[in-house]
């Protein structure tokens, strides 16, 4: 089965020092991803807990050491602080986008 080419990313650009990540997808869409907003919806059950609704977590080191892809599916961030447990899937990253065709239509991601 061919993936969907809007949850297939075809470039991760996560400049050091930066507080902006983009995703480029197979069907062309940049998403915008700033580091307040990926930390802020950390998908992990620690920033969560293990009920099924998402909400906002302020704080923690946005900074991001380290990206790892997790299978065909997600990524998973090390932040400056170490924490590393969130594994954010595609479908979740490409839900976050925060660019000028998203950011209007955003809707907080209601569970995980």
């Amino acid at each position: 089965m061919p993936q969907d080419p809007k949850l297939t990313p075809t470039q991760v650009k996560a400049p050091h020092g930066a507080r902006v990540m983009e995703i480029h997808w197979a069907d062309g869409h940049r998403s915008v991803l700033p580091h307040e907003i990926l930390r802020g919806y950390c998908p992990c059950a620690n920033c969560q807990g293990h009920g099924g609704t998402i909400n906002f977590v302020p704080g923690g080191d946005l900074n991001v050491r380290e990206i790892e892809q997790v299978g065909n599916y997600a990524l998973q961030f090390t932040w400056g602080d170490r924490h590393d447990s969130g594994i954010y899937t595609f479908r979740y990253l490409r839900s976050l986008c925060q660019c000028d065709e998203c950011k209007p239509q955003f809707q907080p991601p209601r569970s995980k």
